[in-house]
């Protein structure tokens, strides 16, 4: 069983939250010794809107916390649905490119066409000539029976769509 960890990005939020709490436990804290000391003299009128303000204070962080919380939990579900749909992203392209019988480097070719790279950045990237990844292009669009990049890419799109 894996542990969770926390965002890196949840850091700053979570340590904001904890000077905030430490703040209204301190209100609080001064405000129910004020009341305490100025009820035995009959004065607890004097205390009273200090004490509901620390108390609005401490409620305010909780409410905070919360939110903080539910962000974080909501941050999480949506990295995992990505993680997922990534997954299904690549099952989808093996599954395709089998089906159309691609060689590995018409495979390679196609997945920078499908991450909209041009002729010239495929070629740069594969350290191959920009002639043989038009060519490998042009094998990959006859296999899956397009024309164009963008008729590969809507291939997948409708797919997952």
């Amino acid at each position: 069983m894996t542990t969770p960890t926390l965002p890196q990005d949840a850091v700053a939020p979570l340590a904001i939250v904890a000077v905030q709490l430490a703040a209204a436990l301190y209100f609080v804290i001064d405000g129910v010794a004020d009341w305490l000391e100025l009820a035995t003299r009959g004065a607890v009128g004097e205390v009273l809107l200090e004490c509901l303000v620390a108390l609005a204070l401490f409620l305010a962080v909780a409410l905070g916390a919360k939110v903080l919380r539910d962000t974080l939990r909501r941050a999480a579900r949506q990295e995992e649905a990505l993680a997922i749909a990534r997954g299904a992203m690549a099952d989808l392209l093996d599954a395709r490119f089998a089906a159309w019988s691609l060689s590995p480097a018409q495979a390679d070719v196609a997945v920078f066409a499908l991450k909209g790279c041009s002729v010239a950045e495929i070629a740069a990237m594969r350290g191959a000539a920009e002639g043989t990844v038009r060519s490998q292009l042009s094998q990959v669009y006859a296999k899956a029976g397009v024309t164009s990049q963008a008729m590969l890419m809507a291939l997948f799109i409708e797919e997952l769509v």
